[in-house]
């Protein structure tokens, strides 16, 4: 029998909320997180952040129209009221699973999105065209970025504030202020906030003056009172505010989950025709105890129970823990060693470094472009740092990588974690670009370890034995994590394209996968042939050329690494070139897989598809 949520099962729609009152919408607010927690216990899914903001979502889709007004939360995983509140709510079993509900904003699912989300920052950048496009058509609508304390630790949130508040645009900035972004937040704003958040002297300031002038009869001159006294209680007894220096009007900071006091300030903020910050403190987790007391071990969780909060089962040893303990051990040796993260750090498994070395262990906040460039003075000097980011942030910081780094061949380490198809996070998340961007900056040593012995033994080589920039890409997951159902990957990508020949191109150790892809295929009516390449390069080119009649459909080319002089490195080397096979589309699925990231490309769907899995020596690829 399917669980009932009382009033929120009555929901359909953002308008149902306008003619609730306060105290039913608390009722509603306590349903949401009910409903989040059972779903994301059996899903998996972003649950301390979704949990902290169920009041400020509700006021949000309440005081404005979302499928017009164009609300973006920044990086997205704090969505899912947003979702359920939008239509949504009936598929959130499928939440994070092929074909079903992405964890992020996604347009594709309703109009209510307004655009893709996923990486951090970029938010106020993407609100502040938006209000301009408004503008510049003539048309009425509100445009609100919902931006956390962690994502303002990026840079790319200060150039967007800068512009935004002397760009004269109405708009709102909601700052969600939870004092986290997955791990505590680091750094001057974070201090700054703190003195904000605390100050109940101005609190009570404010509501005292608030209510004595509101006794005193109306007109344009009282407004101006208003302001003018406002103005002087927060510079006698507040640091001076960032955001008003920077041209926004600020209101709060307010009780993010006093729904009441959000609604008004909300209603307030629409009247005001210039940019605005509206300050919100909240708490991560709220409402769920074990997420309340352990905020970051429940900000991205597997499928757990949700009476205790146990996750429903160990996780196994993955290459990012292995990477953790193994670089303990070397600066254990030497005190050259640091390592630098993005605001990751058990994310990329520096938990235990963090606690072993704390003078060596730089958390720099969302802030890729900084840690590698700052990794760059840290080797011009004589340390050796160890840069650990995600395959798919590490692309933030592709400028740092060839100007403060390639270019006066420092000896930079870069571990690349989450390097492929990184599944349930979908298409900003998986990690399909570092081979392409990598190889192309000059120096670039890149290697590609297939289990926990070849990691160690790279980061060896990596550390002591080479002298400009390395990095080293592994996947999500364990040692199994590139031995994956070749068969299964093949079929997926092809499955849009029936009734075609597919032509399984492959060499050496993978030819056995190659022919259990066929026979897969063929049980699904799906026409395939093998081919053994022997030669690569030159002798590769003429091959397809030789084949080119049957080559008209689809090509997988299956090979196991992408080392200097494979077939796999050929393939990639074509397309960098961007030159086209046989004039059709192109694909290149590092590791295996596939996921609407190539739809979104605009890919046809007859092409050359390169796979690189199933791991099973030492890879090293070079670039000088």
């Amino acid at each position: 029998m399917m669980k009932r949520y009382g009033i929120l099962d009555t929901i359909t729609s953002p308008a149902d909320l306008r003619g609730l009152s306060y105290d039913t919408l608390n009722v509603l607010c306590a349903s949401l997180r009910e409903f989040i927690v059972d779903s994301v216990s059996r899903t998996g899914g972003h649950l301390a952040s979704n949990l902290g903001v169920v009041e400020l979502a509700v006021a949000l889709e309440r005081e404005f129209d979302s499928s017009r007004d164009r609300i973006i939360y920044d990086v997205g995983h704090q969505s899912y009221v947003h979702k359920i509140l939008t239509g949504r709510r009936d598929r959130f079993d499928t939440l994070r699973q092929y074909g079903g509900l992405s964890g992020f904003m996604k347009p594709e699912e309703s109009v209510t999105d307004p655009c893709v989300t996923g990486h951090a920052s970029d938010s106020v950048s993407v609100a502040l065209g938006m209000a301009h496009a408004r503008t510049l058509r003539n048309q009425k609508y509100h445009v609100v970025a919902v931006i956390g304390d962690g994502a303002l630790t990026g840079g790319m949130a200060y150039e967007a504030l800068s512009n935004a508040g002397t760009s004269g645009e109405p708009l709102l900035v909601v700052l969600n202020d939870n004092n986290m972004s997955i791990a505590q937040n680091v750094g001057g704003l974070s201090r700054h906030l703190a003195r904000l958040r605390v100050s109940s002297r101005y609190l009570r300031a404010k509501v005292r003056v608030k209510e004595r002038l509101a006794r005193i009869p109306g007109g344009a001159a009282v407004t101006r009172a208003i302001s003018r006294a406002k103005a002087r209680i927060k510079s006698f007894v507040l640091p001076t505010s960032l955001f008003e220096q920077m041209g926004f009007i600020y209101l709060g900071p307010v009780d993010g989950h006093n729904l009441k006091s959000v609604c008004e300030l909300l209603a307030q903020a629409k009247k005001i025709k210039k940019p605005v910050l509206l300050h919100v403190i909240t708490q991560k987790g709220r409402g769920y105890a074990p997420s309340e007391q352990e905020p970051e071990k429940y900000h991205g969780v597997s499928r757990f129970d949700p009476v205790s909060g146990a996750f429903a089962a160990d996780k196994k040893e993955d290459f990012s823990a292995c990477f953790g303990r193994e670089l303990c051990a070397f600066a254990e040796k030497d005190a050259r060693i640091c390592a630098i993260t993005a605001a990751m750090p058990s994310g990329t498994g520096l938990t235990r470094f963090v606690s072993r070395f704390p003078s060596r262990f730089f958390d720099v906040g969302i802030a890729e472009e900084h840690a590698v460039a700052m990794a760059a003075g840290m080797a011009a000097q004589g340390l050796v740092p160890v840069v650990a980011m995600y395959s798919t942030f590490l692309q933030r910081a592709y400028d740092q990588l060839v100007h403060d780094v390639a270019i006066e061949g420092l000896h930079v380490v870069f571990c690349v974690d989450r390097a492929g198809i990184v599944g349930a996070d979908g298409a900003t998340h998986n990690g399909v670009l570092d081979i392409a961007f990598l190889r192309s900056i000059p120096g670039m040593k890149v290697y590609c370890p297939s289990n926990f012995s070849e990691l160690r033994s790279m980061m060896t080589r990596a550390v002591y034995h080479e002298d400009g920039p390395v990095a080293i890409r592994y996947p999500r997951g364990g040692e199994g994590a590139f031995r994956k159902d070749t068969a299964q990957e093949v079929l997926a990508c092809v499955h849009e394209a029936p009734g075609h020949t597919v032509t399984l191109l492959t060499h050496g150790v993978m030819v056995n996968e190659a022919l259990a892809a066929a026979e897969l295929l063929e049980k699904k009516q799906i026409r395939a042939q093998v081919y053994k390449a022997n030669q690569i390069g030159s002798g590769l080119e003429q091959a397809f050329a030789e084949k080119q009649d049957e080559l008209s459909g689809w090509c997988v080319v299956i090979e196991d690494n992408v080392q200097s002089g494979s077939l796999g490195e050929w393939v990639a080397g074509r397309r960098a070139s961007r030159t086209d096979l046989l004039n059709t589309g192109d694909r290149f699925l590092p590791h295996g897989g596939v996921d609407e990231v190539y739809r979104h490309c605009g890919l046809d769907a007859e092409g050359i598809v390169a796979f690189v899995v199933n791991q099973s020596k030492r890879k090293e690829n070079s670039r000088g």
